[in-house]
């Protein structure tokens, strides 16, 4: 399976990911796929980083050209309140978002 067919899996089913992203290894939560620029990207919460939780949950954006070795957790998240769909920046450029 490719990295963007399973970035879609889990985002449809609110599954974790695990994916090394600039050499580090980390455990995301995604939620969007969107393009900008002519880029692929994902919104995602960092749940771990080099195996450690993050010192603050935030969303943050990943270019998939900088996400390898993707692989579906079998951990599931509950959706945050600090991703709105409706955001500026998503409209007209999402491709697939986790359902509410």
């Amino acid at each position: 399976m490719s990295a963007n067919q399973t970035l879609l899996e889990a985002i449809a089913l609110k599954k974790c990911v695990v994916a090394t992203y600039n050499r580090v290894q980390m455990k995301l939560a995604p939620y969007i796929l969107y393009k900008r620029n002519d880029s692929l990207y994902i919104d995602a919460v960092a749940l771990e980083k080099a195996g450690q939780p993050p010192r603050e949950i935030k969303l943050g954006a990943f270019n998939l050209a900088g996400l390898n070795d993707v692989t579906l957790a079998d951990q599931h998240f509950e959706s945050a309140p600090l991703f709105d769909p409706a955001a500026p920046k998503y409209q007209g450029a999402t491709l697939f978002a986790i359902a509410e």
